[in-house]
């Protein structure tokens, strides 16, 4: 096959080039899949390259199996020895081999964000921390940043001296680090992390990946934090083979931990770089390329390029400027409704891109009316429902007895009569032994007051025991449907008898579905690589192809995508660009983020090209009057067909009688309740006093701090002994004093 014919010049360029350094700046649609695809090709078919040596690193699994599928297409055998993976994927695939060099045991568990903020409610608890001061999810972010950082807890505590909320949060990070440890457990950040780690202190093995990764590819590498840097410095150190592609003008991820400085200083990190850029865009109309030239160009941190097209000049960009959101929502629908019905386009077609989820209400509602059907991209994860949990919390503590997360979410779903008190008992157990909560309940019998409670726990071990027998043998469709019976988790929902329920056996359905398809799909398949593809699925991932809706989107979920009509509404100054970046303390480096990220959704049209921007914006209850965003200033004026003036007042229009909206509309006709049922009466006076003990229907027994007398009713702050200090009102509260005895 000759690759060459089916390139361009420049792509032909990054293509043959072989030895050292190579930067390939690649534009929106420019082709770079091909280009990095043909690339490894010919370093197989004409250079005589080993494919066990070469390394191909993707940001998200969909990218990975694309390119695979491409390599296998063009290399045909041996490519199977090419490791094309996610950053993740490959630092499981190195730690799942060495980590024990590092102090842990080789079957460690793959922490999400949940099972995350499960610790670190621990950690808190523990460390007697007031939530209120140090949010929970404010300290794992702070933790992830230092970690795509490569900022150990020592460094950060280190950097904390002389700063108490940091020294706080350098402890939780510190003890944060000690639980996963214990729990033999990583994070997704760990993941690169400990792969580093591993590489700076075990040189052997450092090595030994140096040269099995003699060529080294990295796709979107403006993405890539400084962690992954440093990872693939270490890779490419010796033989310098490394090729990365990306472009900086799509650097939209700072917020995840993203340095654009990786891609716009590589050349000082590697000298002797050849850099190539990829300007030729395969994908959009002129028009809409010279709209996102003009807008980017804007922007100083960035290295100069310029997109241009083979393709028609195209349509002019539209753009119109509507009195509210109301009417910005209508405009859409119209325009997408006239394309449908003329047969110009079906619904598949249509993006609608926004900045914040907030403003997908006015669309969603107008879609509902004109029975459009939708999808808002980035919903709740399939593996965050409860039902997917559970389930995976039991293959979990079959694979991997030492997850304490997973044992506790499982012990008493569904319910076996195992309570908090047993469960602290044995937790008490397993601290003063230093034994996993599992290795505890093992060793039940021994608990001091443990009681009759052992003849409930004993079964629950023997179950797991019993699976872990019997893995070798069960496929894990098998597995998971025994697991379902003996449990009686699958009965529990049957009997249940509710839509809710229903839909929680259809998702366990479909995981059962995706177990099967692993398992067909791999040689040599086994529960943990099964747990570990499941812990490293991405939410955009799930978006499916031949789905015919409109799609609803932030402007970040829309990266790597494309749309032949493409909407983007809410154009206006302080909504895009935000407030915050306007606002912040070197707006100019934000607004530059925000401004590619304007560039990101300029270049997912293929054909057409709409922005809208309304005059008054409610937000939070508030009419917001907003300029017109600096970005569409930056467009060419000769760019712009249509500059409107307000349209007209829309005509109420008969809502179809079989669309969602009109049948959400009829249940909502009866009046199902009175506001005056719920005035609140202040009581004269309270029964109980600061410093009294109290009890609460559902917060329990608790101690009265505070009482603020306000002229509808008392404010009374309490700390319960379980729940913490809550604020409330006093005749919705309904305390009751405990009398001591």
């Amino acid at each position: 096959m000759n690759y060459l014919e089916l390139l361009n010049q420049e792509q032909q360029k990054a293509v043959l080039h072989q030895e050292g350094p190579l930067l390939i700046l690649a534009g929106a649609g420019s082709g770079k899949t091909r280009v990095l695809t043909y690339r490894i090709a010919r370093l197989i078919d004409e250079c005589g390259v080993n494919p066990w040596n070469i390394l191909a690193i993707t940001f998200t699994n969909k990218a990975a199996g694309e390119m695979r599928e491409r390599v296998d297409r063009i290399v045909g055998i041996g490519s199977e020895s090419i490791w094309i993976s996610t950053f993740h994927s490959t630092c499981v695939r190195i730690l799942h081999r060495y980590i024990d060099r590092l102090g842990y045991d080789q079957k460690f568990t793959i922490y999400d964000t949940e099972d995350q903020k499960t610790v670190m409610k621990d950690v808190c608890r523990r460390l007697q921390l007031d939530t209120k001061m140090y949010k929970e999810r404010m300290l794992l972010n702070v933790i992830s940043h230092a970690k795509d950082e490569y900022i150990s807890p020592e460094e950060f505590r280190l950097a904390a001296r002389g700063d108490f909320r940091q020294e706080k949060i350098a402890e939780v990070y510190l003890e944060y680090q000690k639980e996963l440890k214990k729990n033999n457990a990583l994070d997704f950040d760990d993941l690169l992390v400990k792969t580093v780690e591993l590489f700076e202190s075990c040189p052997d093995i450092l090595d030994y990946y140096q040269e099995r990764f003699r060529y080294i590819l990295v796709d979107e590498y403006q993405d890539t934090n400084t962690v992954q840097f440093k990872l693939v410095s270490l890779l490419a150190k010796k033989y310098q083979n490394l090729c990365v592609v990306g472009d900086d003008d799509q650097s939209i991820y700072k917020f995840r931990g993203a340095n654009i400085d990786n891609i716009l200083n590589f050349e000082r990190v590697f000298p002797d770089t050849t850099v190539i850029k990829l300007e030729q865009n395969y994908r959009s109309t002129q028009n809409i390329l010279d709209a996102a030239n003009g807008v980017i160009g804007h922007n100083r941190g960035r290295k100069e390029k310029a997109l241009w097209t083979e393709n028609e000049k195209g349509e002019s960009i539209i753009f119109q400027h509507l009195q509210n959101a109301y009417e910005e929502a209508e405009y859409i629908t119209r325009e997408i409704q006239k394309k449908v019905h003329a047969d110009k386009a079906q619904y598949r077609d249509f993006a609608v891109l926004y900045r914040t989820n907030a403003q997908s209400r006015a669309f969603e509602e107008k879609f509902l009316m004109a029975n459009i059907p939708y999808k808002i991209v980035g919903g709740v994860n399939f593996y965050s429902r409860k039902e997917i949990k559970d389930v995976l919390a039991y293959l979990k503590t079959i694979d991997n007895g030492k997850d304490d997360l997973a044992v506790h979410r499982i012990i008493n779903v569904p319910k076996r009569g195992i309570g908090a008190t047993t469960i602290g008992k044995v937790q008490a157990h397993a601290d003063a032994l230093g034994l996993s909560f599992f290795e505890a309940l093992e060793d039940a019998k021994t608990i001091p007051g443990i009681g009759k409670a052992f003849l409930k726990i004993q079964p629950f071990v023997h179950m797991i025991h019993e699976w872990r027998l019997k893995l070798a043998d069960l496929s894990l469709e098998e597995l998971i449907g025994d697991v379902l019976e003996k449990t009686g988790y699958a009965k529990s929902l049957e009997e249940e008898g509710t839509e809710e329920a229903q839909a929680r056996l259809d998702n366990i359905g479909e995981l059962i579905s995706k177990a099967v398809l692993y398992e067909e799909g791999n040689e040599d398949p086994n529960l943990s690589e099964f747990l570990e593809e499941v812990a490293l699925v991405a939410d955009v991932d799930s978006l499916e192809d031949g789905d015919n809706r409109v799609l609803l989107m932030t402007l970040h979920s829309a990266k790597g995508l494309e749309f032949p009509y493409v909407s983007l509404v809410g154009m206006e100054d302080g909504i895009f660009p935000s407030y915050m970046s306007i606002a912040a303390e070197n707006p100019m480096e934000e607004i530059e983020e925000e401004r590619r990220l304007c560039y990101v959704g300029i270049t997912r049209a293929m054909k057409e090209l709409t922005i809208t921007a309304v005059r008054v914006r409610m937000i939070r209850g508030e009419n917001h009057y907003n300029n017109l965003s600096r970005f569409v200033r930056e467009i060419p004026r000769e760019l712009i067909g249509q500059r409107s003036a307000v349209p007209p007042e829309p005509k109420v229009r008969q809502v179809p009688a079989d669309s969602a909206y009109a049948k959400a509309k009829e249940a909502f006709r009866t009046k199902t309740f009175d506001p005056k049922q719920f005035q609140v009466v202040k009581a004269d006076r309270l029964d109980y006093g600061v410093g009294d003990r109290v009890s609460h229907v559902k917060f329990g027994e608790g101690v009265v701090l505070d009482i603020t007398e306000g002229g509808r009713d008392f404010e009374v702050k309490v700390e319960f002994d379980r729940a913490g200090i809550k604020k409330m009102f006093a005749s919705f509260a309904k305390l009751k004093k405990v009398e001591s005895l």
